[in-house]
């Protein structure tokens, strides 16, 4: 049996409160017939009035706030960051009762977001979308979070990227009650391919999402989520399970160029997008993308660009906005 109360958070992400409520509503029944017979679900509410999601569909609850002790799950779905309020206090006080019952809490999209602010994540490595790495990190400024896997379960939470990975997670959990066949069969009447693992890396639209080499995708996803502060390769490799010489090995295969040399571009490159679509100083780009002193900044964006940084905001010619990129 696998039991599961949901929250809406206003704003919520329609695609992935679906995805994932089908997975158990396809398990919990033979065909397509959804009685809740392995599996229950209720969406859960402390107000009567429905939720609307971001695109603006509303949802209405099915039930109140459930005991914590009859549910396996309470999944938190979130949706757009900017929500004043996302959930009310009365549901912040429910969480927390859960916690302290021991009912495992999933954060689903940015449900992760809410849980932090809730003090339920401390100590905890949070999983995020790649999008609000960035928004995570101005946030919880030295909190743990990864945007590097599909979703995380650890004892008491878990915390997924959202999206199409929610259908990834629901897959988990319905095969860890119900056994594989019953989590077949939902991906099946879904038309979906086979189930990714929670650490499989996210597809996002960064540079590396046409790079077929597993690890190579890895250290480009690291790079482009540390492009403030750079990680030295010796530590990417070392978060990626293989030796610096492994990993310069991979790069030059794949790519045709050293790490570092990748590194530098990225950090250029994000460097002209904000030269290009911001009015902030040439310094604070600099610094921003990772760069000690603005000297330097200048002779390395010369060297790619053609122009120094002043010259290129003000039109002056060069590459485009993207940037010279290996390979």
């Amino acid at each position: 049996m696998l039991r599961a109360g949901i929250v809406l958070a206003e704003n919520f992400t329609l695609a992935p409160f679906a995805l994932f409520i089908d997975h158990l509503r396809l398990a919990a029944d033979e065909s397509d017939r959804s009685r809740p017979i392995r599996c229950t679900w209720q969406v859960m509410s402390a107000r009567a009035e429905p939720v609307r999601a971001s695109c603006g569909v509303p949802v209405g609850a099915t039930s109140a706030l459930l005991d914590p002790a009859g549910l396996d799950y309470i999944v938190v779905v979130g949706g757009l960051l900017n929500t004043p309020r996302p959930v009310d206090a009365a549901t912040l006080d429910y969480l927390r009762h859960a916690a302290r019952a021991g009912t495992t809490l999933i954060g689903l999209c940015t449900g992760s977001f809410i849980l932090t602010r809730a003090g339920l994540m401390d100590g905890r490595t949070v999983c995020v979308s790649w999008l609000h790495y960035q928004d995570f990190l101005a946030e919880f400024p030295g909190h743990k979070v990864t945007a590097d896997r599909l979703f995380l379960a650890e004892p008491g939470r878990i915390t997924c990227a959202g999206g199409a990975g929610a259908a990834d997670l629901a897959t988990y959990l319905v095969e860890r009650h119900l056994g594989a066949s019953a989590a077949q069969k939902s991906r099946q009447v879904m038309l979906l391919d086979e189930a990714r693992p929670g650490e499989m890396a996210q597809p996002h639209p960064p540079v590396g999402r046409d790079v077929a080499d597993e690890r190579v995708r890895r250290a480009l996803l690291l790079m482009e989520q540390n492009l403030s502060r750079p990680l030295p390769i010796a530590a990417i490799a070392a978060l990626l399970g293989v030796s610096p010489r492994q990993l310069e090995r991979r790069f030059q295969a794949v790519l045709g160029a050293r790490p570092a040399d990748w590194y530098r571009t990225l950090r250029l490159r994000y460097a002209r997008f904000l030269l290009d679509t911001t009015s902030r100083s040439v310094t604070d780009i600099a610094l921003d993308a990772g760069f000690s002193d603005c000297a330097h900044f200048s002779r390395q964006f010369k060297a790619v660009h053609g122009v120094a940084p002043s010259v290129a905001r003000g039109g002056g010619g060069g590459d485009s906005a993207g940037g010279r990129i290996f390979g």
